[in-house]
């Protein structure tokens, strides 16, 4: 009897595996992870050179770590059994905080902010040192901010990080938003915040501007019905229920053009052929964009504000508007900062520099 369960388990074990080698060599390779919102590893390709080297063994094991069948399942089982079962503290360095998805961001980098800095010094000596510009600095705390010290979990310096920057820029006025935020205003399993939770955030920011805070009943919030699972969802590999984007309509917002300098076309602000793509926060101002220039036709005044921002100013820009002509979002992980000047104009505008922690920490993106 035993024999017989031997060689029928044997059997089982012998038909899983040509199964799923039967899958990796049959089944056509994929093009991207949508849950990792990555593109995946392609075949490498056999040269004489990549054998000798070495190198293509090496691509190959990562492609076959891609394309391995059934891998999102399998990744999945594989966190669940860590996480859980091994009950580590966190998995591919996402942790599960009071239901909240969080990025393990530690230690912090002190020289990414100072490159950080470097960078942001570079911009207001070519383009904003004489242009009389009111200038004002907002770091963004990522949600370990509300959440890692409390649950026992490690982060950054935080403190630290602001008094560099204070120390550091003492040409744009400093202003802390921590307070106008919790846990609660960011989404459960993305990095970013939530557009229905930020007018106090863009109240503190509209009054540090020296315009008009916007108010809730100048809105209308609107559900959309595109389930949302943000990076962390991918990232972490475990079961997490999709959430919603809200969108904080008005007339106002609705008669406003966004210019994109890369395409040369104008787009709306909400940019609703965005969910179907990958991302669906992108829904705000089309996503991460090089140089967008928002055109408000309805202003109640001539004045002008420059933002250069992460994707995090995507959803909160939005909501300081009101007062502004024109708003132009310079993103410079995409674009030089050389060669912004070639398209903005810098002639006294009101400027905010808004910028997350993570960016701050990891800032080897900015040009």
């Amino acid at each position: 009897m035993n024999k017989k369960i031997r060689a029928i388990g044997a059997a089982c074990l012998v038909a899983i595996w040509a199964g799923l080698t039967a899958l990796a060599w049959f089944s056509p390779d994929q093009a991207e992870s949508v849950s990792e919102r990555r593109p995946l590893e392609q075949w490498p390709g056999i040269t004489g050179e990549s054998l000798w080297s070495g190198s293509f063994m090496e691509d190959f094991g990562d492609y076959s770590l891609d394309q391995f069948p059934l891998r999102d399942p399998f990744r999945q089982i594989k966190s669940l059994f860590h996480y859980y079962a091994l009950q580590q503290k966190d998995n591919n360095g996402i942790y599960i905080a009071d239901g909240y998805a969080v990025k393990m961001e530690y230690p912090l980098n002190t020289t990414s902010v100072n490159y950080a800095m470097n960078r942001f010094q570079h911009i207001y000596d070519t383009y904003l040192k004489d242009s009389g510009s009111k200038v004002i600095f907002a770091p963004v705390p990522d949600k370990g901010y509300y959440l890692a010290e409390e649950n026992g979990y490690l982060s950054l310096d935080y403190e630290k990080m602001f008094a560099m920057l204070r120390e550091n820029m003492p040409w744009a006025e400093f202003v802390d938003i921590t307070d106008c935020l919790e846990a609660s205003d960011y989404y459960y399993t993305d990095t970013h915040w939530r557009q229905e939770h930020l007018l106090d955030v863009a109240g503190k920011l509209s009054e540090a501007l020296g315009v008009t805070p916007p108010k809730a009943e100048d809105f209308t919030v609107t559900q959309l019905d595109t389930p949302f699972y943000g990076v962390y969802y991918g990232q972490a590999a475990l079961p997490m229920n999709p959430e919603s984007i809200y969108l904080m309509e008005s007339q106002l917002l609705e008669d406003c053009q966004v210019y994109d300098h890369e395409t040369g076309k104008y787009t709306p602000v909400y940019n609703l052929e965005k969910l179907s793509s990958r991302d669906p926060y992108e829904v705000y101002l089309s996503g991460t964009r090089a140089l967008l220039t928002i055109e408000n036709p309805n202003a109640s005044t001539d004045r002008e504000l420059v933002v250069f921002r992460d994707s995090f100013g995507s959803s909160l820009v939005p909501l300081l508007v009101q007062d502004y002509a024109k708003v132009t979002l310079v993103d410079i992980r995409y674009v030089a900062s050389d060669f912004v000047g070639q398209f903005v104009d810098f002639h006294g505008q009101d400027v905010l520099f808004l910028y997350s922690t993570l960016v701050l920490n990891s800032s080897s993106t900015l040009k």
